[in-house]
This record gives structure tokens, sequence and C-alpha cells, in this order.
């Protein structure tokens, strides 16, 4: 589990492998991901938008931005959760993703908040981190 706190907003990730959705033959490794997001604040918000930098073992680099996550934008009152699974398919059997999400307060406020980066490794296998 992988997680960041920013301005009272805790985002929690856990990867996981899926042997079934992937064909190593083939290069192809796909990774389900599950998303906690938690309001530690005193404020209602939304997460209007995301941004993901996902870079595979090979350096590649693979950018996504979006409104929302998976078709929707979460409101959370102080207190409240939220929770999606989303996945990412890679070329490479190991990579790391890492990115933040775009937060609005009923005021109109925007803020960033830290998405952790996390690893995206095939499980069994030896990692090296450069």
């Amino acid at each position: 589990m992988y997680r960041a706190i920013t301005a009272g907003i805790e985002v929690s990730v856990e990867p996981i492998f899926l042997p079934e959705q992937s064909d190593p033959e083939e290069s192809h490794f796909v990774w389900a991901y599950q998303v906690t997001i938690i309001n530690h604040s005193p404020d209602i918000v939304t997460l209007i938008s995301r941004y993901w930098h996902i870079t595979d073992e090979l350096g590649r680099v693979q950018e996504v931005t979006g409104d929302g996550v998976v078709g929707e934008q979460p409101r959370l009152e102080p207190g409240d959760s939220f929770q999606y699974t989303s996945g990412c398919p890679l070329g490479t059997p190991s990579g790391i993703m890492v990115g933040r999400y775009t937060m609005e307060t009923e005021t109109g406020d925007q803020f960033e908040v830290d998405i952790p980066a996390f690893s995206l490794d095939l499980p069994g296998q030896r990692t090296v981190l450069n």
C-alpha cells in the first residue's frame, strides 16, 4: 500500500498484477490499482481532474489527463471517502506510476493533491532500482 497526504486529503493506492489479462510473450502486462481518497480536511472538496505520469522499465513515459476518475467527479464532505479501481497496461514487466488530482472547494478554490508514486512489478520478478 502506498500513501500520501496533501492539504488534509489522503490518497492510498494498492496495485495488483492481473495475469489473466496479461500476455508476457506479447510484452503485454496489465495491473489494476485500487485508490482510496479520504477527506481529513474541514472543507467539502470535489475531485475535478487527474494527471498520471507512467514510466515503464525502459524509461518510456506516458502521460494521462482527464476529468474526474472512472467517469465520476466525486464530492467529499469532511470525513468522507471514495474508492475506485482502474488499470494500467505496460509493454514491460515493471514500471512506476505517480500523479495528482485537482480538487476544488465549495468556494471555487482549486488545489493539487499528490498521488503517491507506486511500483508496478511482475510478481516473483527481481526488482532493480536505478
